[in-house]
This record gives structure tokens, C-alpha cells and sequence, in this order.
């Protein structure tokens, strides 16, 4: 079942991954969190990865030269054209569209001032995809210099706390900036040490994603045999256990899983 953009404008509607080799991507995804695989409305290029049915995320390989792997997070909008302008206008920065896609919908890609590239799409999407529940991305996270002054960013672009019916609150909780739709948590925004000119991914303003999975110790083997590799350290608290890894063709996100009952 689908809905429009404007019954959730400001949220996050999407994940999606442009890699360069889309059998490998597939069969990395499959292997780390059991994915399957179909085909897309946007060609033979584009697939929908599910988890028991559930639409979860979108992988697909660009027709052109791809200059690095990564996810990209889309949020609703209700006027592609509107958001735009509103990005330019805040000192962000478009790079492409927005687009009109034959199978419906508008999109562009964009970053934000410290330069963490997002996605806009206008249009209609998949009602039963979430963030915060089930088995849509466990959540999304912005790590970048001054969570503050990217709210207010975000906010004047996607119209969140204006107070409009449906629309994102905006709360501040345990140092972080908290999105909320309908009161369930869809985003965290974090400061913290970024350099938007860093050589490495990992310390770049960016919006990250976090997947969860049954087994991290098993997830982690998985993606070690099909060319991944971990960044950074298994790291804990009372109910979860996480780890960031990249995938064979370096794009960054996190695993989360909770904690195993105790013996």
C-alpha cells in the first residue's frame, strides 16, 4: 500500500544504496542481514531489498561513473520544487534534479551545509516502510559539527515544528537533537568532530544508517567473508550491542542487536 508525501512530509521515506557491482551489493546484503531481492519500478538497474516481506531498502547501480558507494537517507516532501529552493536559499547545495521519474514521483539529491548529502522525493511511497520499528532500518542518525544548526537547517527545509498537522517534532534528548513523527523517534542529529574535507568517509558530515540484525557476532562474520570489514569496535549499553562496518565497495553503516539474554 502506498501513500503520498504529504500525509508524512518531513520524515524519512527511504534508504538506498548506489553501488557500483549490484550482484555483489546484493549478495553482501543477503549474506549480512538475509535480504531478498526484487525488482524495482525504476528498471532493471534498481531492486527493493525485503526482509519477510517488508520492503526495507532500495540498491541500485547508476548507468554512469559512481564516484564512491554510499546510502543515501530520502526524506518526504510535498513540492520537490519548493525544497529545492529552500536549499539553495539556507546555503545548501543541489546536485542533481529534481527528476521526474517515469514510474511517478519527483526527486533530487542534495547537502546540507556542512556537506551531508540527503535525498527529497515528491510523490507517493510504501506505508508499511518505517523507521524506529520493525524491519526497517533500526534508525537514522546525522553526524555532523552542530546538531543545533543543522535543525534549524532541516527544519526550514522540511518543515519540521511548524506546528502543521503531520508534521516531524523537534525535541532536545540526552545531548542529541531527536526527530519525532506521530511521536515515535525517526532521527538523531548529533554534534561532534566532522571535516567536511577529511580524506576518509568516516570522519565526514554525513547521515548514517543503522540496520538491525539478530546476530551482530554472526552478521559480522558474514560480512567479513564477503569483503567488508569493520571500522570501528563492537561497542555496548544495557540492551544493544553495535558495530559500523563498510561493505565490500566502502559504503558506511552501522548493525545494531540486542543484547543476548544473560546465561
Amino acid at each position: 500500500m502506498e501513500i503520498s508525501t504529504r500525509e508524512v512530509f518531513g520524515a524519512p521515506c527511504w534508504v538506498n544504496l548506489m553501488a557500483r557491482d549490484l550482484h555483489a551489493a546484493q549478495q553482501f546484503y543477503a549474506a549480512v542481514m538475509g535480504w531478498h531481492f526484487r525488482p524495482g519500478r525504476l528498471g532493471e538497474s534498481f531492486t527493493i531489498a525485503e526482509l519477510d516481506g517488508v520492503p526495507v531498502a532500495g540498491i541500485g547501480e547508476p548507468s554512469g561513473q559512481l564516484a564512491g558507494a554510499a546510502w543515501t537517507v530520502y526524506f518526504a516532501v510535498e513540492d520537490a520544487d519548493v525544497a529545492v529552493s529552500r536549499i539553495r536559499e539556507r546555503s545548501g547545495t543541489v546536485a542533481v534534479g529534481p527528476v521526474s521519474f517515469a514510474s511517478g514521483g519527483r526527486g533530487a539529491l542534495a547537502a546540507d551545509r556542512e556537506g551531508a548529502s540527503f535525498g527529497i522525493w515528491e510523490g507517493s511511497v510504501r506505508s508499511d516502510w518505517r523507521v524506529g520499528t520493525g524491519h526497517a532500518p533500526a534508525w537514522l542518525e546525522l553526524r555532523t559539527r552542530d546538531a543545533f544548526d543543522a535543525a534549524i537547517f532541516y527544519g526550514g527545509v522540511l518543515e519540521w515544528a511548524t506546528g502543521r498537522e503531520g508534521c516531524c517534532e523537534v525535541s532536545y534528548e540526552e545531548d542529541q537533537v531527536v526527530l519525532r513523527q506521530s511521536g515515535e523517534p525517526v532521527a538523531r542529529l548529533n554534534s561532534g568532530p566532522v571535516d567536511a574535507a577529511a580524506p576518509t568517509p568516516q570522519a565526514r558530515p554525513r547521515w548514517h544508517v543503522h540496520f538491525r540484525v539478530p546476530d551482530l557476532d554472526e552478521a559480522i562474520d558474514a560480512a567479513t567473508a564477503f569483503g567488508g570489514r569493520t571500522v570501528s569496535a563492537v561497542a555496548s549499553n544495557a540492551t544493544e550491542r553495535w558495530v559500523t562496518l563498510e561493505d565490500a565497495e566502502g559504503a558506511l553503516f552501522t548493525l545494531n542487536a540486542a543484547q543476548p539474554p544473560s546465561a
